[in-house]
């Protein structure tokens, strides 16, 4: 069973116990569908409002990226766990197996590239927070700011996913390129994410 057709209970317990998989990885994915899910939730109470008629074919051309993004999330739940068994396997070969290096780079690099594609999703779901914020029906204004405060926290989540396993691997090209991509987007999406956030905080307080 995939973790995700898990009741909220079974994956908080499964989240929780000595079990390798899911762990902060999947965790972060699972949190950026609920912040995306939450975006979505805004535009469906804006559609259909003669209030937002002038802005209702914006939010009708997001809300079909914003669940194809929300759908993606919840994959790269599941595929995270997937992509970090190579790696557990890994650290079982004996220290003195001429081929365990190897097998550790590719696996290491197996385990970054899921956290990549997280922090890629959630650094679109943010940029559809900033429409769901501004345009959005005002009744739901604060699940916009909840939504992209929880896809900022999975893309942070996201990163340090990324740099547990670039630090330790032996192909440096490699993971600087994985390294310069997180700071890039890190730099970029947390700084817009706190601005939607703020702006909400604005217009409730």
């Amino acid at each position: 069973m995939k973790y995700v057709d898990n009741t909220c209970d079974g994956f908080i317990d499964i989240l929780a116990s000595k079990a390798a998989v899911p762990g902060g990885g999947g965790a972060s994915a699972l949190v950026g569908a609920v912040g995306m899910a939450l975006g979505s939730m805004v535009g469906s109470l804006t559609i259909g409002k003669k209030k937002y008629a002038s802005v209702e074919a914006d939010i009708i051309a997001i809300m079909d990226e914003a669940a194809a993004l929300q759908s993606e999330l919840l994959r790269l739940v599941d595929e995270d766990a997937v992509a970090f068994e190579p790696l557990a396997k890994a650290y079982g070969i004996p220290k003195d197996d001429p081929d365990r290096a190897r097998i550790m780079d590719e696996a290491l690099k197996s385990a970054s590239s899921v956290p990549l594609e997280i922090m890629r999703a959630c650094a679109r779901a943010i940029e559809l927070h900033a429409e769901f914020a501004s345009k959005g029906s005002v009744m739901a204004v604060s699940d916009a700011g909840v939504g992209v405060l929880c896809c900022k926290a999975a893309l942070q989540g996201a990163s340090l996913n990324v740099f547990i396993n670039t630090g330790s691997m032996a192909d440096k090209e490699y993971a600087a390129a994985a390294e310069a991509e997180a700071d890039a987007l890190l730099e970029k999406y947390e700084t817009m994410a706190d601005g939607i956030y703020g702006s909400v905080v604005a217009r409730l307080r």
